[in-house]
């Protein structure tokens, strides 16, 4: 079966922890390590997190001062330990997974994950599915990548908001494939988009250059169901797409021309597809 690393980031999460962490290591399909960046807390994580690492060797721990709260920096997080796993010459392996503070997976979540990523090497990007949720694309949290593919087309994660999603779409852009495994499954401790309220959501469809229709749709969907974001959350994501202005650099700035046109391109397909469907029922 294959192997896979953990990536996850935390600030001030003294309640979500331990939780989080147990259900990595308890996994029936154990990573070779974990590498949790501390962003900066201010309560007793940094403690839990020592306890930790001086139980199980293969956590390693990044710690950052704090800085305050920002949600641009997870991307950078993310990134401090890719680099870390190079400095030290920690193992290759076959998938690194996304997991945050707030997450608990049941135990058998990477073993469904990975089978399926080892059965098609064209999957590319997989993740279960948050409790009582109807997703359709994998998640952050519980995301496994392909380092193989992730390797040769990023090597790093872009800098900049819709760097989650730009990943699935440079996945099918190169021909290959996202999964959602529907019996592997996970739960959130926290609300989702408490800290953020769906800014970077809206923002960064018009980074990465949604189709308005495919914002529209995905607005609506989530209005009328309150899945995944609720509906003062997904009134929120419509508002930060239909105002936000992108920058000219930085975290907050457009994708390039090519992608961007690939993923409207992609959209418009799929709604045509949509729209086809419905007028032959």
């Amino acid at each position: 079966m294959g192997s896979y690393n953990v990536i996850m980031t935390c600030r001030d999460s003294e309640k979500d922890i331990r939780s989080a962490i147990l259900s990595l290591i308890n996994q029936s399909t154990k990573p070779k390590y974990l590498v949790i960046i501390d962003d900066g807390s201010t309560d007793n994580t940094p403690l839990i997190l020592r306890e930790f690492k001086s139980l199980n060797k293969e956590i390693h721990v990044i710690t950052n001062p704090n800085l305050g709260y920002d949600i641009t920096r997870v991307v950078m997080n993310w990134n401090s330990a890719l680099e870390l796993a190079k400095k030290l010459k920690l193992e290759y392996t076959d998938y690194h997974m996304i997991a945050s503070d707030d997450t608990v997976f049941e135990d058998k979540y990477a073993e469904k994950i990975i089978k399926c990523m080892d059965s098609d090497p064209l999957i590319a990007i997989a993740s279960g599915k948050p409790d009582n949720s109807t997703i359709t694309e994998p998640r952050g949290a519980g995301r496994f990548v392909r380092n193989s593919f992730f390797l040769s087309i990023h090597g790093y994660y872009p800098e900049k908001m819709g760097y989650e999603s730009i990943i699935l779409y440079t996945s099918l852009k190169n021909g290959f494939k996202n999964l959602i495994v529907d019996d592997a499954r996970f739960s959130h401790t926290r609300r989702l988009g408490s800290n953020h309220h769906f800014y970077d959501w809206g923002a960064s469809m018009r980074t990465l250059g949604y189709h308005p229709l495919f914002v529209l749709g995905r607005f609506i969907q989530c209005f009328l169901t309150g899945k995944p974001i609720g509906r003062k959350g997904s009134l929120q994501m419509l508002y930060y797409y239909l105002t936000y202005k992108p920058k000219e650099k930085g975290y907050h700035s457009k994708y390039e021309a090519e992608i961007r046109k690939a993923i409207r391109m992609r959209q418009k397909t799929r709604i045509k597809e949509i729209f086809r469907l419905k007028n032959t029922r």
